[in-house]
């Protein structure tokens, strides 16, 4: 059935054609819902973001900290290693100052996941970012395939820790009881 109007239906298969009165009131209803949708996801995201990310970065410190304890297993040993030596002046056997980095770390990770002692653990991760940040000034040539736009795999590795501190940041700004509102 066809008819002038403009509130008239056409029925073809699943398909409904309707004039624009019909078409002004469902945009509406969607547009309602799409906005009720967005305003719930958006509160939960204000209510559980921080805390994911507080947990999400304590896993990552865990994840590559408890890989330094193993020998070869973690990517980062090498130039971590040297780093160590020449921040130590040679005073740290390379070994034992992987062993510190690992622990170290996993207290960043376990302080982050479970939010304890938030202002020091936050200290040791932005003093930690410090350190990981140093082959870059120490070693340019491992970090730069052509310096000092082109990172090496390691380079790419120290550069991500750029989110690992600004999540810090993000964190550091709730112990004192900030938060994000919904």
């Amino acid at each position: 059935m066809l008819t002038t109007k403009s509130t008239a239906i056409v029925r073809s298969g699943n398909f409904a054609l309707m004039g624009h009165e019909g078409i002004e009131l469902r945009m509406k209803t969607l547009v309602s819902r799409v906005d009720l949708f967005d305003q719930t996801v958006t509160a939960y995201m204000a209510r559980y973001g921080i805390t994911l990310l507080r947990i999400s970065v304590g896993i990552i410190f865990i994840w590559f900290g408890f890989l330094k304890y193993f020998p070869g297993l973690s990517p980062a040993e090498g130039l971590a290693s040297k780093t160590l030596e020449v921040v130590s002046f040679g005073m740290l056997p390379p070994r034992a100052a992987i062993i510190i980095l690992a622990t170290w770390e996993c207290a960043v990770g376990l302080g982050l996941i479970l939010a304890i002692f938030l202002r020091t653990t936050l200290l040791l991760l932005w003093l930690q970012m410090a350190g990981t940040v140093a082959p870059m000034l120490l070693f340019p040539h491992e970090v730069f395939s052509h310096f000092p736009y082109a990172p090496t795999l390691e380079g790419q590795y120290i550069i991500k820790n750029l989110v690992l501190a600004s999540a810090g940041v993000v964190v550091g700004a709730t112990v004192r009881g900030g938060r994000l509102r919904s």
